[in-house]
């Protein structure tokens, strides 16, 4: 008697997770490049067709050599709504300032890596996006560590995290003055 009740009831299931399949497709979009103006260029055209932000990589990829590659998604009823800000430097002192002036405009951090670009060198690269709807009062304050050292970076993750800033991303990379670096983003809302 057990049995009967359980196979409609593992049928029924199965059809409804497959029609939930259906509903949730997600498609995806690859870009690569070797200039980082290009990928700010082709994450925004993306973005106009629906696409959104999901993952980032620097390095050399097998036919490419070294790119930054970003993954966008988009789902079936996705609208345009995301902008995007790519901001590279081989100065972590430069990429605070920059993180924070975007972050005025309504910009919040996706995700950074470091890559060997064709005419800036190693770049620390982080990827920002601006939701066009959402509230223009709502802003992030940012803050980043860059350290040779892991205790020191311990240490410095302690003293700003009393602050209520949260790590939002780390990499580790060649930059111009503070050669193999950790260098850690943090953010908090602004208060």
């Amino acid at each position: 008697m057990r049995v009967r009740t359980l196979v409609p009831l593992v049928v029924a299931s199965a059809v409804v997770a497959q029609v939930a399949t259906a509903q949730t497709a997600v498609q995806y979009k690859v870009l690569a490049t070797m200039k980082t103006s290009t990928m700010e260029k082709e994450l925004n055209e993306s973005a106009d067709a629906g696409f959104r932000f999901q993952a980032v990589m620097g390095g050399e990829t097998a036919l490419g050599g070294n790119e930054v590659v970003a993954v966008m998604s988009r789902s079936a009823d996705a609208k345009p709504r995301y902008a995007y800000k790519l901001l590279a430097t081989t100065k972590t002192s430069t990429m605070e300032k920059e993180l924070q002036d975007a972050a005025d405009l309504g910009y919040e951090y996706r995700g950074q890596t470091v890559f060997k670009s064709a005419f800036g060198g190693n770049e620390v690269v982080c990827i920002l996006e601006r939701d066009k709807d959402a509230p223009s009062e709502r802003r992030f304050e940012y803050r980043l560590l860059a350290t040779t050292k892991t205790s020191t970076l311990e240490k410095e993750l302690g003293e700003i995290g009393a602050g209520g800033f949260q790590v939002l991303g780390m990499t580790v990379g060649k930059t111009a003055l503070g050669g193999k670096e950790l260098v850690a983003i943090t953010g908090r809302p602004k208060p």
